[in-house]
């Protein structure tokens, strides 16, 4: 076995059906007094419930989360903190909820607390990202990672069918990408194998009966495992194809993670033979030259979308995307090759399968 590096992330995890319930005396415990709900516009209603769970420790909801984090979102975020003496930021929700949260402590190094509702797995991570002129920027700081994450599968029960398959496959995307990650290791390659497996077990069951708690526990369960990989070592080309989508189109997070992975895993698909093939027998095939397919057609059983198109995308998008990659690229396995990188994008605007 080669030497490695695995950085622990110190978080206080609570896991269980139910534990929602228990925030105001975790918080407590936590010793936060003046604590902001943050979610999106859509789980204001949420919100409110959970301030009535909190009673006198909730200073209140703020639902102006939106996606890629806008600077002028957080900044206004980030005063309306500062003005109300907030102890504590309370993110409730997905990656944009979570990902405001992390905006306000970058600036303010207000703790943050996560109530995932989604399977995006960000609120294990360092990592924070923000949009401005059409370009998303991301970095890591300590700062951002929430002291405390409450899962709770009761809370995805209300995830419809499309964002629970979606926001699954996103976080498969961080487990595929974490085998072949420039600081890989022993540790993080089986969290992310049972990760994969996990989610793929799960997402069919769940899109077929969003009520069965069983397959939510699995579900989450791998988004956790998921969550930890892209804390613990960093991402390729896969992350920097969707946060370009991300950044210069709009395009829905989750939905551009679910759809550009088969491509991006094609691409590298003989780029680390040993991850490859690891990945290949936790999606159930039999070569490293399948997972891109494999996973084009799990999005299909899905009903996830499988055009780039049909999500925002517009025609000149593959060859931008190409470029920008090309010019900016994340790390990556294998070297970045524009027009290989752009028929495979070209191949996703369409929704065709990537061989």
């Amino acid at each position: 076995m080669q030497p490695f590096h695995y950085k622990a992330l110190p978080i206080d995890v609570h896991f269980g059906v139910g534990k929602s319930a228990e925030a105001k005396d975790i918080l407590w415990q936590q010793g936060y007094h003046k604590v902001l709900i943050i979610t999106t516009p859509g789980q204001k209603e949420a919100g409110h419930k959970l301030a009535k769970q909190l009673q006198d420790i909730c200073a209140g909801v703020y639902p102006h989360a939106v996606m890629h984090v806008p600077v002028a979102v957080a900044d206004k975020a980030v005063a309306f903190v500062k003005d109300h003496d907030i102890d504590c930021c309370l993110a409730l929700g997905g990656g944009s909820t979570i990902g405001l949260a992390k905006a306000i402590a970058l600036k303010t190094q207000l703790p943050i607390v996560a109530i995932p509702t989604t399977y995006a797995g960000s609120e294990m991570t360092t990592i924070y990202g923000l949009t401005e002129d059409n370009l998303k920027t991301t970095g890591r700081d300590s700062h951002v990672l929430p002291k405390v994450v409450i899962y709770d599968p009761e809370l995805n029960l209300t995830l419809p069918a499309q964002i629970s398959a979606c926001s699954g496959m996103n976080g498969m995307a961080h487990a595929v990408e974490a085998l072949y990650a420039q600081d890989k290791n022993p540790i993080v390659s089986l969290m992310a194998i049972e990760s994969i497996k996990a989610l793929k077990s799960a997402l069919p069951v769940i899109v077929k009966d969003l009520t069965n708690i069983s397959a939510r526990q699995k579900a989450t369960y791998g988004a956790w495992l998921a969550g930890v990989c892209l804390g613990s070592v960093g991402m390729a080309i896969h992350h920097k194809i969707c946060h370009t989508l991300g950044g210069a189109f709009n395009l829905p997070h989750a939905q551009a993670h679910a759809i550009t992975l088969a491509y991006s895993v094609h691409y590298n698909r003989n780029a680390d033979s040993e991850a490859m093939d690891r990945l290949a027998e936790a999606l159930g095939v039999s070569s490293r030259e399948e997972v891109g397919i494999a996973i084009y057609r799990l999005n299909e059983s899905l009903g996830i979308e499988l055009a780039l198109k049909d999500i925002g995308l517009p025609t000149e998008g593959p060859a931008q995307v190409a470029r920008i990659v090309c010019d900016s690229p994340y790390y990556n396995p294998r070297e970045y090759h524009y027009d290989e990188l752009k028929a495979l994008l070209q191949k996703a605007y369409k929704g065709l399968p990537p061989v």
